[in-house]
């Protein structure tokens, strides 16, 4: 971008996912820096901004005052106040770093839309479908795309537990997946063996956002495919060394190894990426956005989710994807932050 842009990165936030939020600005940060725009950062929790006096980061490392029991007693409308302040009310575009929670299920969006602020990612209705799991596969399976069978459970369904997990027992074989609907980053995710680990698994998915899916287990290769304004990227592979993609295998350097592009046969690849583009107009993301699969033994490929902020740290799937297709980190910011300015 040629003109010189008022950048407002959010970050942080509540979520189980913040200190990947936190990494994620920080790379966004040094990288508008690097294309010559004005940049601020907040975290979305507090309202506070991120960088020092000197415009450096503040969060290389943990920072006791800003811990989640900290932040959790800040008003809750800190994050309007802030936006709405002299330093922030007049920037170009609000750059989106949050994962998970209210920072990528619409909330966010529809307060930046109430103020009439331009932003990155998806809008408030695709942010919303895309982080409730159940309700997007059930919009990708009407589309006729393959997705693992799966059961929703909230609200009075926990009234009686027993009969929720004998309900689970006779619609799925073990091993199967418990998750919550609406959380990322494999945060409260099991592979259930047998039934004597279920109840623990529902428990652990329902005190993360308070709604369990029950998934069919699909044994295969993880392939991701990530989507920058309907154009897919190449394919990644991951190869976690846990049994599962897991949280620790995501954020951990040398917990997982990534293949750019996947070596999978052409048109196995071809159909992957055209679902995937089918996907992120389905849901109506804006953007960019990736879209997971599983690949069985069989090459047969099963939706498993849409994340309409991917991670953008050194470890994240997007930035790879893009590199792979030669566009650097750089290119990539520059790029998103293009389509949230000309939306």
């Amino acid at each position: 971008m040629e003109k010189r842009l008022k950048i407002l990165v959010l970050a942080g936030g509540l979520s189980e996912e913040r200190d990947v939020s936190l990494a994620s600005a920080r790379a966004v940060t040094e990288a508008i820096k690097k294309l010559g725009h004005n940049v601020a950062v907040i975290d979305s929790a507090s309202g506070i901004s991120l960088l020092d006096a000197e415009g450096k980061y503040l969060l290389a490392e943990d920072t006791a005052s800003l811990s989640k029991i900290a932040l959790k007693q800040k008003d809750n409308l800190a994050l309007s106040e802030s936006i709405q302040s002299p330093d922030y009310k007049n920037s170009d575009i609000v750059f989106l770093a949050l994962h998970g929670g209210r920072g990528e299920d619409g909330t966010i969006q529809a307060l930046l839309e109430l103020a009439g602020m331009k932003y990155t990612g998806s809008g408030v209705l695709a942010s919303a479908v895309a982080m409730h799991k159940a309700f997007t596969k059930r919009l990708v399976s009407h589309e006729g795309i393959l997705t693992p069978d799966w059961l929703l459970f909230k609200g009075n369904d926990f009234g009686d537990v027993e009969s929720l997990l004998n309900r689970i027992q006779a619609h799925f074989a073990f091993p199967l997946i418990v998750k919550p609907n609406n959380s990322g980053s494999t945060v409260g995710l099991t592979l259930v063996r047998s039934f004597d680990q279920l109840a623990a698994a529902v428990e652990t998915a329902r005190k993360v956002t308070g709604q369990v899916l029950a998934e069919q287990y699909i044994s295969g290769r993880e392939i991701t495919a990530s989507v920058l304004n309907g154009r897919p990227f190449p394919l990644v592979e991951i190869i976690p060394t846990n049994e599962l993609y897991d949280y620790q295998c995501k954020y951990t350097k040398g917990k997982s190894q990534y293949v750019c592009p996947a070596p999978i046969p052409d048109n196995i690849r071809d159909q992957i990426q055209e679902t995937a583009a089918r996907v992120y107009e389905i849901v109506g993301c804006s953007g960019l956005a990736r879209v997971d699969f599983i690949l069985d033994k069989g090459n047969k490929a099963y939706f498993l989710e849409v994340n309409t902020l991917p991670g953008m740290t050194e470890l994240s799937l997007a930035p790879m994807a893009a590199r792979e297709a030669g566009m650097d980190f750089e290119k990539l910011v520059d790029l998103i932050c293009k389509t949230a300015l000309n939306r």
